[in-house]
């Protein structure tokens, strides 16, 4: 049995939230591949049902954000989940939005979901699917840009990425962490080339393209000599 968490802050006023992110990618989760509907249980949202041939739970803590470990434990130990069979999803400030990144162990980088995930779990063995939602750029709007709302134009990219994320689980749950990068980052940005068609270059104005029947200067030139010329030569016949 594997466990997959989505991180965020329960609520309708954190729903859309960049924070929420995780919580978004279990419900896309929960729906693409039709688990079942969450029960509550063990301090959270709790789906099961089978990916690819794998039981499969899909949790999202319903505490916030810093006391997500209480509920990730709670169901680690129930059902005896090794940390090498937990899979966290959630936001990544430090990384552009659109991007994803995949890893097993390493520190929480001060997220407090996963501070609070290391404080109730035996080891930090488990797997960090991190979603990237960009920086500010200014360390005083971190908590703004973090707890505020994706915007419309976010919105095509998230939609995007969520769906290559529960398309692509069962790489991931199988072992190929490279392979579930790769096909949710290229789905993302393959999508988006093709829905998102380019705008016309107008940075040194508009290009306005030159008419097959309408000469241009240099031809236009040339012939008004030719005609001077012409006219010239039949003056000079005639006072022969």
């Amino acid at each position: 049995m594997q466990l997959v968490v989505g991180l965020g802050n329960p609520g309708p006023k954190y729903r859309n939230n960049r924070h929420n992110i995780g919580f978004m990618a279990a419900d896309e989760i929960v729906r693409r591949h039709s688990l079942s509907a969450p029960r509550t249980k063990f301090q959270g949202d709790l789906s099961e049902g089978d990916i690819a041939g794998t039981r499969v739970l899909v949790l999202k803590p319903a505490t916030f954000m810093n006391e997500s470990g209480r509920s990730v434990g709670e169901t680690a130990r129930f059902y005896k989940i090794s940390t090498e069979d937990i899979f966290v999803i959630y936001d990544e400030i430090d990384l552009a939005a659109e991007k994803i990144r995949v890893k097993q162990g390493g520190g929480h980088a001060g997220h407090n979901g996963l501070r609070s995930i290391d404080a109730h779990l035996d080891d930090k063995n488990y797997w960090r699917v991190r979603l990237g939602i960009g920086h500010p750029g200014d360390k005083s709007q971190v908590s703004n840009h973090v707890l505020g709302d994706f915007s419309k134009q976010d919105q095509n990219w998230v939609a995007r990425e969520l769906a290559a994320v529960a398309e692509e689980l069962p790489l991931l749950l199988g072992g190929k962490p490279n392979d579930f990068t790769s096909r949710v980052a290229m789905a993302t940005k393959g999508n988006r080339s093709t829905a998102e068609p380019s705008e016309p270059d107008t940075r040194s104005g508009p290009v306005h393209p030159r008419s097959p029947a309408t000469p241009n200067d240099e031809t236009s030139n040339e012939t008004t000599l030719g005609n001077a010329l012409s006219r010239a030569m039949n003056r000079l016949r005639g006072r022969e």
